[in-house]
């Protein structure tokens, strides 16, 4: 089939037209971007014209090879993402973070990937059945991973305006937050290297030496770029050798050691972060991503979805997705907080401030996508791209309701005596107008 390269003009003239409109619309009616940007790919994709009477598949329906290129684009705006949170990820904060925010953080993983992974079995034919079918433990063990994901610039909005953004709840709040994203790229790597179906013990050998690569090269290259960022700051030479490292990782991961290579981009950010040219580094990538690829990554999300096989049960595995997602992280992370020492609607509103969902749910749906989808498998019919979506939208939309009901004329440090350093505060609360921000 003969490539057109003017068509692919014409498709992203039309997809970044079409998600900037849509992101500005759903912008004011109180919800991510990311979610109108998907919609987007929805209504001027095949995705849901192609299941209408009649010869209209939409205002661009790219052929297969068409659909190859914005698969490329959209590869390199997930890798986008993936880098600048890691950028994001001050290793500072993780240091100060804490005990009780580092184990919150933690079973506000281990509770959502289990319990979303239990939910997939059921809606596979059961548990017993899942776990013999290799396949389906790997689409239940996704599923389970779109659910660690946590995005927290509503919450970070939401405690501005009642006043808790600066007391030991906002705090630790938003330092579980920048943990959990560790852990769950963490995971997701661990279940990435399992798509093969090998040994799980090579498979953690595997993964134990994609972070000692990472960590080795990155302790390297980030002497290299303090030395850079001293001597030229603010060249765009640094923001360019960044993205060449980012790359690199990212190609790595997959390639040499079966991980996925949004970890790869992840990494290269954290082992960037916190130098003198870090927030010129994200800036500019942040223009470069948000510009052109990651709409490009989010509106395919949308044109590429499939449904032709969409059934009733789909709705109720939607339907019972957002309900594990909100209720796994209230009861992990919520729990935790009342284990560690916070009191009644305050660990309540710590779990309550963890359920928002964003662009990390949909880059790990997208990694499952490519590893699973494109390559032949299928999750029973039950594509979870719908239910995604509607936990993004739902967790958007409850989440400062639930804390407004719960901090509503409640003293700040009820149950919880300690005092929030300034310093730690400060940059805990840039990264979350940074995630406010860039959705």
């Amino acid at each position: 089939m003969e490539f057109d390269a003017l068509k692919i003009i014409y498709y992203l003239a039309i997809i970044l037209f079409a998600t900037k409109l849509l992101g500005m619309t759903t912008r004011k009616l109180g919800l991510p971007q990311v979610v109108g940007m998907v919609i987007a790919g929805l209504l001027i994709g095949p995705a849901i014209f192609s299941q209408l009477p009649g010869s209209f598949n939409g205002i661009i329906a790219p052929s297969e090879i068409e659909m190859d290129v914005l698969s490329t684009f959209s590869q390199i705006g997930v890798v986008l993402i993936l880098f600048s949170s890691g950028l994001e990820t001050n290793l500072s904060d993780l240091k100060t973070s804490g005990f009780a925010s580092t184990m919150i953080a933690l079973l506000g993983v281990v509770v959502p990937l289990g319990l979303g992974s239990l939910t997939a079995a059921l809606f596979m034919g059961g548990i017993p059945e899942t776990i013999h079918t290799p396949e389906k433990l790997m689409n239940a063990l996704f599923v389970g991973c779109i659910l660690t994901a946590t995005s927290v610039g509503i919450t970070v909005e939401t405690l501005r305006e009642l006043g808790r953004l600066n007391t030991k709840l906002g705090t630790t709040i938003l330092s579980a937050a920048i943990i959990d994203d560790v852990i769950g790229i963490i995971v997701l790597s661990l279940i990435t290297s399992l798509k093969g179906g090998g040994n799980p013990v090579f498979t953690l050998l595997k993964a134990a030496l994609f972070f000692i690569f990472s960590i080795g090269l990155g302790t390297v290259m980030r002497i290299i770029f303090k030395w850079i960022s001293k001597k030229y700051p603010h060249k765009r030479r640094t923001g360019i050798f960044a993205l060449s490292m980012c790359f690199i990782y990212a190609f790595c991961a997959e390639k040499f050691f079966g991980i996925a290579a949004i970890t790869g981009a992840y990494m290269a950010g954290v082992m960037l972060s916190g130098l003198s040219d870090t927030k010129f580094v994200d800036k500019k990538i942040l223009v470069n991503g948000y510009m052109i690829f990651s709409p490009i990554f989010f509106a395919f999300i949308g044109i590429s979805a499939d449904f032709s096989n969409f059934k009733i049960e789909d709705i109720w595995f939607a339907l019972a997705f957002v309900s594990v997602g909100i209720i796994s992280k209230v009861i992990g992370c919520g729990g935790t907080a009342r284990i560690m020492g916070f009191k009644g609607k305050q660990a309540v509103a710590i779990g309550c401030g963890m359920i928002a969902r964003g662009e990390v749910a949909l880059a790990v749906y997208s990694t499952a996508a490519w590893l699973i989808y494109f390559e032949g498998g299928k999750l029973e019919g039950i594509d979870p791209l719908f239910a995604t979506i509607m936990l993004i939208i739902s967790t958007s939309i409850l989440c400062p309701i639930f804390l407004k009901l719960l901090l509503k004329d409640h003293d700040a440090n009820d149950g919880h005596d300690s005092t929030v350093d300034t310093e730690d505060y400060v940059s805990v609360a840039a990264f979350g107008q940074k995630t406010a921000a860039s959705e």
